[in-house]
């Protein structure tokens, strides 16, 4: 384990976080903010003060509508919708800053690898090598027919697809020697187009014929990111992702999935260990009463509806067909089985109810929640990280931006007290920060 953890924060360009109604809680200002590039570049500001490897934007494309067959809920109450795209919002942010990365997810589902490379190249380039590129495989039937995808792969098969995609991203990335743009007015030769190679790639899933639209990066491509834990998506990270996120409800999902990735790295030739993050969500108080009256009052104002919408659609069940306080057994499923399976358990093993686990989903996804004064949260984070053994944490805030400048003003200075967490950045780019 490295002698300081890594923190990043996630963020979501739609009128809630992570956290559903946090858009309708008096403290929050991301609604309006929605229409507000000084929100956004005041949250990039804050964080890179604060020393932070990185914002990491999720993203959920297409609004869920496996909940009840349709969209009402989900439409309703904000669950996942508006989907507004992150993609912008990484320029506007990166203009105001100099040194914070930048994770952004785009889906393998409905574009193709060339304009996948332009759009992640295009913003690496720009920002000299601050960019990362979440890569999902779109599970999300909601995307799939919003795209028009004629492609219904199972579980698996979405893998193997998105495996020949990557092939062709490395490929585009690697057309272009870095020496063989020359800029020279004096030839006059821009590049050598004898050095520069051109694609031709026609594979089970995918063409493409071209040369690469972007001119080479700071380190040649964008860092990688991943999120798969499933045993298919855990051997697609270790074939792909520079950087793995893991969603685990408790610390102990935390300590037997890093184990778990600790292995499929040895079984893949991997001579290191992955470098994992997990998610967390603090919630601060001034005591640890106020904290917890924080979270309570956080999750009483969000209908029971407009959490099963969102699960549903992460799930790829239709939960309103389930009476709330059955047992939520670990159900097949071609959508997110790494989600089913941190979401159908507790830390000893026992299967929740549908009830227990859409109160885990309410505030965080999933996410563990750290209440407390800062100096207990800033414990429990230093706690979790020795315990669990992993790079660190994607934070998810409850309310923006106060979420993200209380961190930063109450619980990072703490943290570097303690020496487990930087100072000042020692790098620019993103793979420097992280690597």
């Amino acid at each position: 384990m490295a002698d300081q953890m890594h923190l990043m924060q996630m963020l979501i360009h739609s009128a809630s976080t992570h956290t559903l109604l946090s858009w309708a809680d008096p403290a929050d200002k991301q609604l309006a903010g929605l229409r507000d590039f000084g929100y956004w570049q005041d949250m990039a500001r804050t964080l890179e003060r604060g020393c932070f490897d990185a914002v990491f934007f999720a993203d959920s494309p297409a609004t869920h509508a496996v909940y009840r067959g349709n969209t009402d809920a989900s439409v309703q109450y904000g669950a996942s919708w508006p989907n507004h795209d992150p993609m912008p919002l990484v320029a506007i942010m990166a203009a105001a800053t100099e040194k914070l990365g930048f994770g952004v997810t785009l889906s393998t589902t409905g574009t193709t690898p060339y304009l996948a490379t332009r759009r992640i190249s295009t913003l690496d380039y720009l920002t000299r090598g601050r960019i990362g590129w979440n890569i999902v495989t779109g599970f999300s039937e909601a995307e799939r027919e919003a795209n028009g995808s004629t492609f219904a792969f199972s579980h698996d098969e979405r893998y193997d697809y998105a495996d020949e995609f990557m092939e062709i991203c490395y490929r585009l990335w690697d057309t272009v020697p870095r020496d063989a743009v020359e800029m020279d007015p004096a030839k006059p030769r821009f590049a050598d187009p004898e050095r520069v190679k051109q694609v031709n790639f026609e594979g089970k899933y995918l063409r493409c014929k071209s040369v690469v639209p972007v001119l080479p990066g700071a380190h040649g491509r964008p860092v990688l990111m991943q999120a798969g834990s499933s045993g298919r998506g855990m051997k697609f990270a270790m074939q792909h992702a520079d950087i793995i996120f893991g969603i685990q409800a408790h610390v102990a999902g935390m300590k037997k999935a890093t184990a778990g990735l600790q292995q499929a790295a040895r079984d893949a030739g991997v001579e290191h260990d992955p470098v994992v993050l997990y998610g967390l969500q603090p919630i601060l108080g001034g005591t640890e009463e106020e904290a917890q009256r924080r979270a309570d009052e956080l999750i009483a104002r969000i209908p029971l509806d407009a959490i099963l919408a969102r699960l549903s659609g992460v799930l790829g069940h239709d939960l309103s067909r389930f009476d709330p306080d059955d047992a939520l057994v670990d159900m097949d499923t071609q959508a997110s089985r790494g989600l089913m399976a941190a979401t159908a358990s507790s830390a000893d093993g026992k299967a929740v109810t549908l009830r227990e686990a859409a109160s885990r989903w309410a505030l965080s996804v999933a996410i563990p929640q750290i209440i407390g004064t800062p100096e207990q949260v800033a414990d429990r984070i230093e706690s979790i990280w020795r315990e669990v053994g992993c790079a660190g944490f994607n934070l998810s805030p409850t309310t923006n931006p106060d979420s993200v400048h209380d961190f930063v003003d109450q619980v990072v200075p703490l943290l570097q007290a303690r020496g487990v967490f930087r100072r000042e950045y020692t790098g620019s780019t993103l793979r420097e920060h992280m690597m």
